[in-house]
C-alpha cells in the first residue's frame, strides 16, 4: 500500500472549503443577477434559464460537463494499457457524439421550443407508457453517470490524501447541492465556466512540466525513448511489435468500439445535455455544440498522452510511488494512473494539482446531472402526473427537494459500489450496456415522422433484454464463471455494447412498417407549454414580461427564428457528417491499418498538436464566452460601482419599471435590441 502524499486535513480542505466557496460564490452571483439584471429564480429560469445562454457559455458548459472524472482518470488509464492509440480513441470515441448531438439540438428547438427536458417531447409524441420507458433510461442514464463521477472522484481523494472513500462520496456532492440549488442551471453554466478554465490550466501545467520541464522527463525524445524501453520489458499483446507507439492496437481497437457505444448512450439519453441545448438561445445551440465538441477533444487526447504515458515512461524511476512494482491492475481500473504520474512528475504540487482537476471534473460533472434530475421529476413526473397545475413556487420545491434527495441516494449508491468492488472503469464500460438501447428510438422521435408507438415504446425494452444476454452469456462462456472480473473484461462488454446500440435498427423498422408508420405531423410538441410563473413574479413585485426569455415573441420574429433555426439545421447535419468520417475514419484508420510505429520526430509533432489544439480549446471555451458576455458583465459591474457609491438605488423593481438589462438571446438576438438596452443603461 502506498502512502498518500497529502494529509486528510488537505483532502478535507479542498473537497469541503472548495466546495463552500463555490456555492458561496454563486449565492452571490444570483443576489447581483436579481438585483442588477431582473434574473428573478423562477421555475422557468432554475431548468432553462429563460432559454437565452450563448454559444461561448454553452460550448463551457458541455465541454465542463463532458469532462467527467472517467474523462482524465479512463483515458489515462487506457493510455497506460495501450500506449499512444489510448488517448486518440477514447477522445474520438466520445467526441463524435457531441458533434452529432449539435442535430438533435437544433431539431429540439425547432420542433419543441418550450420544452424543459427531451422526455416532455416523447410524451407530446406517444403519451404516457412511452413517457415512463424512457423516463427509466433517462434516470439509469444519471444514475451511472453519477456513480462513475463519485467512484472515481472518491478513489482519487482517498488514494492521494488518505480520507476514508466513504466520507469523499458524501462530501463531494455537498457544494454542488448548495450552489446548483440557489442558481439552478444558470449556476452550473457559471460554475462550469470556472471549472473549465482551472482543469485547462492544470492540463496545459502537466504537459510542459512531462514533456519541457521536467528534471525527469523534460522533452516528447526523452518520453519516446523509455516508451521504447518499456515495450521491450513488457510489450502490449496485440499492438504492432508490442510497440506502446502505434494506432495498431488490438485491445485498444475493442475499447474504442465499447467507448463509442457506451457514449452515445451517455449523451442521447441524459437529459443535461437536452438541459444545455434548451438553455441555449436559438441561434446559439448549433455553434456552442460544435465548439463544445472540438475544443473537449483536446483534453482527454492530451490529459492522456501526458499522464498515462508519463506513467509508462517513470515507472522504472524511483521517483515513481509504486517503484520498483507496475501499477496493480485494479488500481489502473479504478483510475489511478493520472495521480500516481502526477505526484512522480510534480510531488506533493502534482498530487493537490490532480485533487483540484478531479474535484472539478466531478462537481461540475456532477451539477448538470443533478439538474438533469431533478427537471426529470419536476416536470415529467410531479407536474405531469401529481399537479399539472402546478404554480412556479411548487415546481422549484419540488425542484429542490430532488437536488437534495438524488445527491444523498447517489452518495450512498457510490459508497456501496466502491465496498462491493466496483470500480469506476467498470462502470465506464458497462453504461452503454444499460442504456444504449434507447439511443435510436429517442433520436428518431424528433428525426422520423415515421416511428409508430410500437417501435418507441419497445425497442429499447427488447434491445436492453438482448445486450444483457449477449454481455452475461459471453462472460460465462470466455470466463467459465459470473463475477466482477469475467463480466468486466473487453469481450463480454464489447458484445453487450454493440447489440445494445444496433438491436433496434432491427426491432424499429419491423415494428414501424409491420404495425404501420405514424407519419407524425409535430404539432403536439409545439403545444409543450413554459411553467406558470406568476405568483413568483408577483410575489418579488416584477412583471414577468421583463425576465430574461419571457418576453412572447410577434408572429415576425417566431417565422424568423423558425427560418434560422432550419438553415442551422442542414449546417448541421452537414457538420456531423464530416466531422464523424474526420474523426473516426480518415484520422484514426490509414494509421491503424498500416500497422505504423511512430517515429521520434512523428511523435513529437504528435504531442505539439495536443498541446496546441488545447491552447485553441482555452481561446473557445475560456476567454470567447468573457467576450460575448462583455455588455452584460460591463453593465452589471457600473450598477454595482453606481450602487455602492449611492449614485443609483437598485432592488425596487415595480410593474413595467424595471432596470435596464441586456437582452441578449431572447428568442432571435437582434442589434437593435441590444442597442436600445444600452441606451437605456
Amino acid at each position: 500500500m502506498v502512502t498518500p502524499p497529502l494529509g486528510q486535513g488537505v483532502g478535507y480542505g479542498i473537497v469541503i472549503g472548495l466546495g463552500f466557496a463555490f456555492a458561496l460564490g454563486m449565492i452571490l452571483t444570483t443576489f447581483v443577477l436579481k438585483r442588477y439584471n431582473n434574473e428573478l429564480q423562477t421555475s422557468e429560469m432554475f431548468s432553462t434559464a429563460g432559454r437565452t445562454v450563448k454559444s461561448g457559455l454553452v460550448a463551457s458548459a458541455v465541454v465542463s460537463s463532458w469532462t467527467w472524472a472517467a474523462t482524465l482518470l479512463q483515458s489515462s488509464g487506457v493510455a497506460y494499457r495501450y500506449g499512444v492509440s489510448g488517448p486518440f480513441w477514447y477522445a474520438s470515441g466520445a467526441t463524435v457524439q457531441i458533434i452529432l448531438f449539435a442535430t438533435i439540438a437544433i431539431e429540439l428547438k425547432r420542433r419543441a421550443p418550450n420544452a424543459h427536458t427531451f422526455l416532455e417531447v416523447i410524451r407530446a409524441r406517444y403519451g404516457a407508457v412511452t413517457h415512463i420507458v424512457f423516463m427509466v433510461f433517462g434516470i439509469f442514464t444519471n444514475i451511472l453517470v453519477t456513480s462513475m463521477l463519485l467512484t472515481g472522484g472518491s478513489a482519487v481523494v482517498t488514494s492521494l490524501t488518505g480520507v476514508p472513500t466513504a466520507a469523499a462520496c458524501f462530501l463531494l456532492p455537498v457544494g454542488v447541492v448548495l450552489y446548483t440549488m440557489f442558481g439552478g442551471i444558470k449556476a452550473t453554466f457559471l460554475t462550469d465556466y470556472a471549472h473549465t478554465v482551472v482543469i485547462l490550466v492544470i492540463l496545459l501545467t502537466f504537459a510542459f512540466t512531462a514533456y519541457a520541464t521536467s528534471n525527469t522527463l523534460g522533452s516528447p525524445g526523452v518520453v519516446y525513448d523509455l516508451l521504447v524501453k518499456a515495450a521491450k520489458a513488457h510489450p502490449v499483446e496485440g499492438n504492432t511489435g508490442g510497440s506502446y507507439l502505434t494506432m495498431r492496437s488490438k485491445e485498444g481497437a475493442i475499447f474504442f468500439v465499447i467507448n463509442i457505444v457506451g457514449n452515445f448512450g451517455t449523451v442521447f439519453c441524459d437529459n443535461g445535455y437536452y438541459n444545455k441545448a434548451i438553455a441555449a438561445s436559438p441561434v446559439d445551440a448549433l455553434p456552442g455544440y460544435i465548439m463544445g465538441g472540438l475544443s473537449w477533444f483536446a483534453i482527454p487526447w492530451l490529459a492522456a498522452t501526458t499522464m498515462g504515458l508519463a506513467a509508462l515512461a517513470l515507472e522504472g524511476n524511483p521517483v515513481f510511488p509504486s517503484y520498483p512494482n507496475r501499477m496493480a491492475d485494479a488500481d489502473v481500473s479504478a483510475g489511478l494512473v493520472l495521480p500516481t504520474a502526477a505526484v512522480a512528475l510534480l510531488g506533493k504540487g502534482g498530487a493537490v494539482a490532480t485533487l483540484l482537476l478531479v474535484f472539478m471534473a466531478v462537481t461540475s460533472a456532477m451539477s448538470a446531472e443533478l439538474i438533469a434530475v431533478s427537471s426529470i421529476f419536476t416536470y415529467d413526473f410531479y407536474q405531469t402526473y401529481f399537479n399539472p397545475a402546478a404554480t412556479g413556487k411548487q415546481l422549484i420545491y419540488m425542484s429542490h427537494i430532488m437536488v437534495v434527495g438524488f445527491a444523498i441516494a447517489m452518495a450512498a449508491w457510490s459508497t456501496a459500489l466502491v465496498y462491493i468492488g466496483i470500480s469506476m472503469g467498470y462502470l465506464y464500460l458497462l453504461m452503454g450496456v444499460i442504456i444504449s438501447s434507447a439511443v435510436l428510438p429517442a433520436t428518431l422521435t424528433l428525426m422520423w415522422s415515421k416511428q409508430n408507438w410500437y417501435a418507441a415504446t419497445f425497442s429499447p425494452i427488447l434491445g436492453f433484454a438482448c445486450a444483457l444476454v449477449a454481455w452475461l452469456v459471453t462472460a460465462k462462456k470466455q470466463g467459465g464463471k459470473l463475477d466482477v472480473h469475467t463480466t468486466g473484461a473487453n469481450n463480454p462488454m464489447l458484445a453487450g455494447n454493440v447489440v445494445a446500440l444496433l438491436s433496434p435498427l432491427i426491432f424499429v423498422p419491423i415494428f414501424t412498417y409491420a404495425l404501420g408508420p405514424q407519419n407524425y405531423d409535430w404539432v403536439s410538441m409545439k403545444a409543450i407549454r413554459k411553467g406558470d410563473d406568476h405568483d413568483l413574479a408577483a410575489a418579488a413585485n416584477i412583471d414577468l414580461e421583463l425576465l430574461p426569455g419571457e418576453r412572447n415573441n410577434s408572429i415576425a420574429e417566431e417565422a424568423e427564428e423558425q427560418a434560422k433555426l432550419t438553415k442551422a439545421s442542414k449546417i448541421a447535419r452537414y457538420m456531423t457528417v464530416f466531422m464523424t468520417l474526420a474523426l473516426l475514419v480518415l484520422w484514426p484508420m490509414p494509421m491503424y491499418g498500416s500497422g505504423y510505429v511512430f517515429s521520434k520526430k512523428f511523435f513529437t509533432g504528435w504531442v505539439v498538436v495536443g498541446i496546441l489544439w488545447m491552447f485553441c480549446s482555452a481561446f473557445c471555451v475560456g476567454l470567447y464566452p468573457l467576450f460575448e458576455g462583455r455588455k452584460t458583465s460591463s453593465h452589471t459591474i457600473k450598477c454595482i460601482f453606481l450602487d455602492i457609491t449611492g449614485k443609483k438605488k437598485f432592488g425596487k423593481i415595480t410593474h413595467g419599471q424595471a432596470q435596464a438589462v441586456e437582452v441578449s438571446g431572447t428568442g432571435t438576438p437582434t442589434e437593435k435590441a441590444g442597442e436600445l438596452v444600452e441606451e437605456k443603461s
